[in-house]
């Protein structure tokens, strides 16, 4: 999807990851749904950049922007 996220079965099984680093991307959304700001994750994940946390939302965004919504009739 971008050049920043990876999925590998043989790395965090298979979940995406930061291209380079075992920091799943649902790791980081978390911490974002749980308050997190950027720079706290930053902080918290000193290797990261903010080019990173970005690719993992938009990452996420576009998963999101691609489901169909059933409701229930």
């Amino acid at each position: 999807m971008n050049e920043r996220i990876l999925t590998d079965a043989g790395i965090c099984g298979g979940k995406p990851v930061i291209r380079g680093m075992r920091i799943m991307v649902r790791n980081i959304l978390g911490l974002v749904a749980g308050g997190y700001t950027v720079e706290r994750i930053l902080q918290t994940y000193s290797e990261l950049t903010r080019e990173d946390g970005s690719a993992a939302l938009e990452y996420a965004a576009q998963l999101v922007g691609g489901e169909q919504i059933f409701t229930p009739a």
